[in-house]
């Protein structure tokens, strides 16, 4: 399977979670970047993925993801989250139009490269996503082979794929602990964060 993974200008990004660590707008930004990195680490590690894209619209990002063995485009001017998803999706599909694509936030910094291995077998070749930890959101979403990704992010995203795809990875805490917000991240600290994250969170707390 082949992965998505959509990140905004990294000035942009994440903005309920501005404060969670001190420094401003260069420490938020360092964090954001965390946040992806972990989550690319384990998600090129995982059984079952063959590639992972990133589309991006910010090259401060580029250099991370490439040196984290994943793939990445910086398309600027694309209308939104979903609109990035569909074009990483068709550009992936493109050169292989039977493959079964996946959409995965870039927020998953507790992530474990078995967890979401286990969803991908889970979702069995079918249309499937996984919720957030509050059961509205998505962190994962995947379409059959062959298929179109049509992704449905956004508020209440989590019913929205419900109508037709099946619900995964239950009891994958690591999958479904996304961080938008100061809480979300002390949940995945508890949960243990990848190496990046943890950088970033220990430095912090040393200054402090």
């Amino acid at each position: 399977m082949d992965l998505v993974i959509p990140v905004k200008h990294l000035d942009r990004a994440k903005s309920r979670l501005r404060g969670a660590v001190p420094g401003g707008a260069a420490a938020h930004r360092d964090l954001v970047l965390a946040l992806l990195v972990d989550t690319l680490t384990a998600a090129t590690a995982a059984s079952g993925v063959r590639r992972v894209l990133v589309v991006c619209e910010d090259e401060r990002v580029s250099a991370a993801v490439r040196a984290t063995g994943a793939e990445c485009v910086d398309e600027r001017g694309l209308p939104g989250l979903n609109a990035a998803l569909r074009f990483g999706a068709d550009r992936l599909r493109a050169e292989d139009t039977g493959a079964a694509v996946g959409a995965l936030q870039a927020d998953l910094p507790a992530l474990r490269p078995a967890e979401l291995a286990a969803a991908v077998a889970e979702a069995d070749g079918r249309r499937a996503f996984a919720a957030d930890r509050d059961g509205t959101g998505t962190t994962l979403l995947i379409a059959a082979p062959g298929t179109a990704l049509d992704p449905r992010f956004g508020p209440g995203s989590a019913l929205a794929h419900a109508r037709d795809a099946v619900r995964i990875g239950m009891s994958s805490d690591t999958l479904r602990c996304d961080v938008d917000t100061a809480g979300d991240l002390a949940e995945a600290l508890t949960l243990g964060v990848g190496a990046r994250t943890a950088q970033i969170v220990d430095g912090v707390r040393r200054v402090c």
